[in-house]
Order: C-alpha cells, then structure tokens, then sequence
C-alpha cells in the first residue's frame, strides 16, 4: 500500500441555508502528525466530517488511503450501551465466550476471524488510557473524560491508518491528557487532530492553518508555528507602516503638482494677456497647458491609487489575532481583604459527600490567582458554585464579599441571547455613558456594528469577550471571579485574548482548567487540588 494520506481536491461544501464554508478547497495530509488550527467558524470540524464521510460536498471529493478512525467532538454523554458495544467488540466477545463454551457454530468463528486476542487488546488499549473499567459497564455512568477517552480507545482499536481527532482533550483532567499524549506518541500513521491544546499541538510534526478557505502548512510543531507568525505579523505590520506612508508621499506629491500647475497657468494667462497675442493662439496655448496638467494629475493619481492598492493588501495580510487591552482599576482588592472564608465546609455531590472527615477549610485573600485542579468528577464546580454563593453548603460556616463575586461558567450563559452586545453592557453597567460603553465594547474588539449583534448568534469566542466586558465593568465590579473550564472549545486566537483580559483583572480569581499553559500565561500563584473528598495546598502551574 503507498503511503498512508489523506487527499482532498476541488472540494466544495454549504449549510442548508447556502452559506459557504469551503470553494474549490484542496489540500494533502501526509503521514505524521498534522494539527489543524483557525478561528472558530473556520470549518475545522466540518472538514473532519467531510473526510470521515459524515458529511457529502457538493463539489470535488476526498481520498482516504487506508483504514480510518474518526473521534468526533460531540461524543454521547448517556444512554444505556455497554463498554463493549462502544468500542465495538461486544459482538465478538460473545463468539469467544460461545466457542469457549462448547458451541462450533460455524457462524462464531467468521464473527472472530483473526480477532482471537480481542479481548487482551481490548484491556490492554484501556489500561493504555488509564481506564479502569468493565467492559460490561452502561455508558451512562461514564464521566465526560471517561467517555473521550473510550471513544478514542474505539478508534484505536480499528488499527486505523489514519486518525482523525476533533478536540480530544476537551474534559480530559491532566493525567488523561497526558495518558493521552503518551498513546499519540506512540501511535504512527496519519493522523490529523483538530485542538486549542498547545502542549498537544507541541508534539505535532507540522501545523495546517485553515484561513479563508484555504489550507498553509507550516513544519514543526505549534511553539514553532507561532514563531512564524509572529514574524510574519511583524513584516506585515512594517508593510503597512511602509504603504501608508508610501500613500501619504503620493497625495502630497500630487497636491504640490496640482498647486505648480495653478500657479503656472495664472503666470502663463497673465503673460498672455501683457503679450497681447491673438485669442485663438492664445486660447490653444492654455488648452494645451490644461490637457499637460491633467496628463499629469491622472498620473500622480494613479500613483496615489497603486499606493492605496499596495496599503489594501499590506492590510489584509495582518491576520486579525488582536488582543483585548483593557484598564480594571475597579476590580482591584486590598491585600489583606478576605473575599470567601469557607470552615468545615461539607456538601453532597451525587450520592457522596463532596469533603471527607470533618470537611474543608478553604480562604481566599487578596488579589489571588487560583488554578483548582483534580480528576473528573470529583466536584470542582460543585466547589465553584458554593464560592458564588448559587449553592449552599450542607454544613459549615460560610462568608462571602457580597455583590463583588462573578461566576463564568462552563456555558457561559449569563447574557442575555435576544439583546445585543450593547444592550447587555448597558444592563450591566447603567451608569456608564453611551458613548463611553461603545468605546470600551471596541477595546473588547466588538467595532461598529459588531456591538449591535445579538448575543445569540455570536461565536464562543465572541460570547466569551462580551460576557467578560459585562463582567469586568458591572457595577460593582468584581473582585473575585470564579471560572469554569473557560478555554474550553475557544480557538487559539480566543485563548490569548482570554489571557490578557485576565492578565488585566486586578482581583482574584480561581479558575478549574487543565490547560497548563493556559494557567502558566495567567500567572496562577496558588495551587488547589481536590481529589479523594480533600482540598489540598498543591504548587503553583507554571
């Protein structure tokens, strides 16, 4: 078989509605690893679909050569489906069990074919992935990161020779993730993965850029990538410095030729009429001197015009990764100020206490930056919602900064859908003027008429710069700001503008993420890990 690939030629595709999303795309996924990144809205999971089959384009077509495993990011969370029957080997675990049994059913043994070790594999590829779990257990008692993690173990399976992986890390708590990353290094083939997790984006051979319909590749690995943007930014950004001056030479060129041109024809009508030439020779005389100057304004025009071409394209080559730059004076805190003060703090989650013993102790001072951590499910954002105060604990004292506490959650769903950018702004700080809001909404990067789209319609990036605009400027401001998982499906270019607005909060926060390098950027100083019913003191990311 020639090399593993996948190839993608001509291809075409759009929404029901007839928006576009891909016209005429080609491109040629090579053996290794690829990490495919864009904006959000870009088509990254639609390509995936297209490749996988899920999806048809209109136009063009796509080659997979070999055996294809395909994680989708919308995994089911529930339902009734064993651990076998997801990952596909329920069926012939049966025929094994069947022939163990007595039974020569010719029927078993075609159900088996070459699979005799199904079952060693089976364990082995979950031990692999640090699953620990029947092959008998329903889905619905899975968490969300046992579930990501078995749907991969399911790909993995198929001996695959090219994997495609949309958001794998998403709910994965840090040792899934580099279980994870382990496994990938592993694994050799083609494989394609779609992430805004750049500890995995750094183990990648090379990183495809998806940006207005077409595919750039770039060697090595995403630190590297970013490299080369920034280089390239930084060109773009001095041919753009270059071509507006360039235009500005131009227009002054050409006003000091329309201004020599005046001055020479009153000079020459005025020369004209002491030298009392005939009309008609003098009236040729001024025609041509007309016809000269007009040759030459449409000369410097079209000069000024290529200037202004060579500025449209300067432009256009500055990619739009601008960060958010904002002041928050309001939000500072006082270094001695206790914002939440929780003792002997007891809660149920599920049908488990949440703090083993006599419960936990838990303080937070000052301008703190907190990173919880701790395996899925253990009720990170049980201990959240108890900080804001939208969940009592069942025992224990409890006292809270009142008013000053913000909660993001993982759905950040504290906008209002129907009202607009502005409209949700104005509801949340009443008593900023008009004109001050729009300027503060262009600082988060929502310009013109961007500010009056609905909040219903806008991309998770975009959701998250306007709740965190109403956020950051309410009145009052807050002072401790409590996030769930925030990077979660947030492109490359919405992560570092999460980072800066955070780098910008003078409070405290406490944000539960497994982004390490996300955790570095915002520079966490205190470390919390829940896990076994404890809260315990851990060092900080970095």
């Amino acid at each position: 078989m020639s090399e593993t690939r996948v190839v993608v030629s001509g291809l075409s595709f759009s929404w029901p509605d007839d928006t576009p999303v891909f016209d005429g795309l080609s491109a040629t996924v090579p053996n290794g690893r690829t990490g495919l990144v864009a904006p959000n809205g870009a088509g990254k999971t639609t390509l995936l679909k297209l490749i996988a089959g899920e999806l048809r384009p209109s136009a063009g077509s796509v080659t997979v050569d070999g055996v294809l495993g395909y994680l989708p990011q919308d995994l089911p969370l529930t339902g009734d489906p064993t651990v076998a029957e997801i990952l596909g080997v329920a069926e012939t675990l049966r025929a094994l069990a069947a022939v163990e049994s007595g039974d020569a059913d010719e029927k078993h043994f075609t159900t088996i074919g070459n699979d005799w070790d199904v079952e060693e594999r089976t364990r082995a590829q979950l031990n692999k992935l640090g699953l620990d779990i029947g092959l008998e257990r329903p889905l619905h008692t899975l968490s969300g990161g046992q579930v990501v993690s078995l749907g991969l173990a399911a790909q993995l399976l198929k001996r695959p020779d090219v994997l495609l992986l949309d958001e794998p890390t998403n709910n994965l708590d840090a040792d899934a993730r580099h279980r994870l990353y382990d496994v990938l290094d592993d694994w050799h083939g083609c494989l394609l993965v779609v992430s805004h997790d750049r500890a995995l984006l750094d183990r990648m051979d090379r990183i495809a850029e998806l940006d207005n319909g077409e595919i750039r590749y770039y060697g090595g690995n995403f630190t590297e990538y970013e490299r080369a943007v920034t280089a390239a930014r930084e060109v773009a950004e001095k041919n753009i410095r270059n071509a507006e001056q360039e235009v500005k030479r131009e227009k002054r060129e050409m006003q000091q030729a329309r201004e020599r041109a005046a001055r020479r024809a009153s000079n020459a009508a005025r020369n004209l009429g002491d030298a009392g030439l005939p009309k008609i020779f003098a009236g040729t005389m001024k025609r041509n001197a007309q016809e000269s100057a007009a040759k030459a304004d449409g000369t410097h025009a079209a000069r000024v015009g290529a200037a202004k071409a060579r500025l449209d394209q300067a432009e256009r080559a500055l990619r739009d990764d601008r960060k958010i730059s904002v002041e928050l004076p309001r939000t500072a805190v006082p270094a001695g100020r206790t914002l939440f003060s929780g003792e002997r703090l007891r809660a149920g989650y599920g049908e488990r206490e949440l703090f083993a013993g006599d419960g936990a102790d838990l303080a937070i001072r000052g301008p703190e930056r907190i990173a919880l951590t701790g395996p899925n499910g253990v009720g990170k954002s049980t201990l959240l919602r108890i900080i804001h105060g939208d969940l009592e604990p069942t025992g224990g004292d409890v006292t809270r900064a009142d008013g000053r506490i913000a909660y993001l959650s993982q759905r950040l769903d504290l906008l209002d859908g129907d009202r607009t950018v502005a409209e949700n702004l104005a509801a949340s700080a009443p008593a900023m003027p008009p004109a001050e809001r729009m300027n503060l909404l262009a600082r988060f990067l929502f310009r013109g008429s961007r500010a009056h789209l609905p909040v219903g319609i806008l991309s998770g990036g975009e959701r998250l710069r306007a709740t965190l605009a109403c956020v950051l400027f309410a009145e009052p401001a807050p002072q401790l700001l409590l996030l769930d998982e925030p990077t979660n499906n947030l492109d490359l270019v919405s992560v570092g503008q999460l980072e800066s607005a955070l780098n910008a909060f003078q409070g405290a926060f406490v944000v539960v993420s497994h982004d390490e390098r996300f955790l570095a950027e915002i520079r966490v100083d205190r470390g919390l890990r829940l896990d076994n019913g404890r809260l315990l003191e851990t060092a900080a990311p970095r």
